[in-house]
């Protein structure tokens, strides 16, 4: 199986996996590669050595695994706190709910809400279904910036 470098520094470190499993860093300095898995690192003088040691590597960059990370936070158009393990909307009260897990029983709504307790209105990402049906609440809001101005004109008229 072919290891994959995920880029931590650009060009300076990366964390290598197999798979799903971490098998050591890598790193550079301005002339050698360094490979530690566990207390054992390896040395080596150039880049040509390093790949005949290490064998076949998939390079990929932090930002093409942050672009992939963000994509998968992201229910019905809504961004999520978690990776949902469920979806599912519900029609009668417009809210795009989530799971975190396969065995939870905790529903989460995606998207920015704000929320009005006793002390006022505060803002909140990606609430429990259940503080929302507790407290009066506007939204769901796609962006910080529109949940902000919603919170500005309830703020207003409190």
């Amino acid at each position: 199986m072919a290891i994959t470098a995920k880029s931590i520094l650009k060009d300076k470190f990366w964390i290598l996996e197999e798979g799903n499993e971490r098998v050591g860093t890598l790193s550079k300095d301005e002339e050698r590669y360094f490979y530690q898995k566990g207390p054992n690192t390896e040395v080596f003088d150039t880049e040509k050595q390093m790949k005949k040691y290490l064998g076949k590597i998939t390079w990929t960059s932090k930002e093409v695994e942050d672009a992939k990370e963000e994509k998968e936070l992201e229910i019905y158009g809504f961004p999520t706190s978690a990776p949902a393990a469920t979806s599912l909307y519900d029609i009668k009260r417009k809210l795009p709910l989530f799971t975190k897990s396969k065995k939870s029983n905790s529903l989460y709504c995606a998207g920015h809400y704000i929320i009005k307790f006793e002390k006022g209105w505060v803002k909140s990402f990606s609430p429990k279904l259940m503080t929302l049906e507790t407290y009066e609440f506007e939204g769901p809001f796609k962006t910080v910036i529109e949940m902000k101005e919603a919170l500005k004109i309830a703020n207003r008229t409190t």
